[in-house]
């Protein structure tokens, strides 16, 4: 192989930040997720110490991932350490009512246990909250690791920048897409292959509100797409299956797709739609 071509990759890796690689954050996510909830663990505590032992391992564990991801630090691993393990008491509790509006809210799920171990709903939830609060303090990076390796598991995309209220409820969730700005309240349902995406991708508008705010007790079918950082889908309203939806509605609203009929003389065994 040819020297100068090595050279030149050499001074790239040189160049490259170091960061934790995404097998090993994923990695903890596991471990941590296990340490949530017992369904989902590959350990049995013998006793409350030795739960208290491993707890103590994961925030040890943490703290070097974020220490060792110098495209992300900000010289407060230690600190942010100790404000996510604070936060882990509220962030299960946010889950236990995600679990909550699964089970409720799918006629075919017969235990919270099985959500748990089988939904590929709570995973990409579990993945998307854990994801939001090392967004929020700067861990971008890592982060992204977590939400598309969730993406990847479940092909459910949500993008951890996003902000989602309490008693969320995913229904089978293949091809759900969630963008950055998106804003959803709470008690709100998405059904499969639903996007809350953007209407523009120039470069230049990324740090403008790019996708749609959905309020409180909305339900959205499958197949829909609400675009737009101004398209606000107001409170208690229903969108119908393969709406494309561009434009605010107020609360309470019914959206439906409906059908149209392009030409007239087409015979019945030739119609499309």
């Amino acid at each position: 192989m040819d020297y100068t071509y090595l050279q030149n990759l050499y001074n790239e890796h040189s160049r490259a930040g170091s960061c934790p690689s995404p097998i090993q954050v994923v990695a903890f996510f596991n471990r941590l997720l296990g340490f949530l909830f017992p369904q989902y663990n590959t350990m049995h505590y013998a006793t409350v110490e030795e739960l208290k032992s491993h707890s103590a391992e994961l925030k040890d564990e943490l703290r070097h991932i974020l220490s060792n991801c110098n495209e992300c630090q900000t010289g407060n691993e230690k600190q942010i350490t100790q404000q996510f393990w604070e936060a882990l008491p509220e962030i299960k509790e946010t889950l236990e009512l995600d679990i909550t509006a699964m089970y409720d809210g799918d006629p075919a799920a017969k235990s919270r246990t099985e959500v748990i171990r089988t939904y590929p709903g709570f995973y990409a939830i579990a993945s998307y909250r854990i994801a939001h609060f090392l967004h929020g303090k700067g861990y971008i990076l890592l982060s992204r690791m977590i939400t598309e390796n969730a993406h990847s598991h479940t092909g459910i995309d949500i993008h951890p920048g996003s902000r989602i209220g309490r008693h969320f409820c995913i229904d089978h969730g293949t091809g759900i897409v969630i963008g950055e700005t998106t804003d959803i309240g709470d008690h709100v349902k998405l059904y499969q292959g639903v996007t809350l995406g953007a209407m523009s991708v120039r470069k230049e508008d990324a740090a403008v509100k790019r996708h749609p705010t959905i309020e409180n007790y909305v339900v959205i079918y499958a197949g829909a797409s609400i675009l737009g950082g101004e398209t606000i889908v107001g409170r208690n309203s229903i969108i119908g299956g393969n709406v494309w939806l561009t434009e605010s509605v107020p609360a309470f609203s019914r959206v439906s797709y409906v059908a149209r009929l392009e030409n007239q003389n087409v015979s019945d065994s030739e119609t499309t739609t």
